[in-house]
């Protein structure tokens, strides 16, 4: 199955929409088939739903570095879908395209929640 974002203004992803491989045979044929589906002239991208950034979790081609969620932002420059940002002290990785905290996550195995205040990981 092929996934495709619908990109709205300021290139924000409004909904992600699943087409059959047998229907998408290229993006192209994808975006054709929505557009004629909803009998519009929206702006479509192929996003995969096993692409985490830039790594396939499958051992396939990564595409557009993270799969597309409602509210993710397409950025054209990145050819990429990036998620909201959630703390301000958080700074994009330009090879994930994911938002970093400025303090590594412990490996201890524990669960931990981000303290924006404190810019400290805080056990959950």
């Amino acid at each position: 199955m092929a996934h495709f974002a619908k990109i709205g203004k300021g290139n924000i992803v409004e909904k992600v929409v699943v087409v059959h491989n047998n229907v998408a045979t290229t993006e192209q044929a994808g975006i054709d088939f929505l557009n004629n589906l909803y009998k519009s002239r929206d702006v479509w991208k192929q996003t995969s739903y096993n692409t985490r950034g830039g790594i396939h979790k499958l051992g396939g081609t990564p595409f557009r570095k993270n799969y597309a969620g409602i509210g993710f932002k397409y950025d054209q420059t990145r050819d990429a879908f990036i998620p909201p940002k959630l703390f301000n002290s958080w700074t994009l990785n330009e090879d994930t395209c994911l938002w970093e905290a400025p303090v590594a996550y412990p490996t201890d195995g524990q669960f931990y929640t981000w303290n924006e205040q404190n810019q400290t990981w805080d056990l959950a």
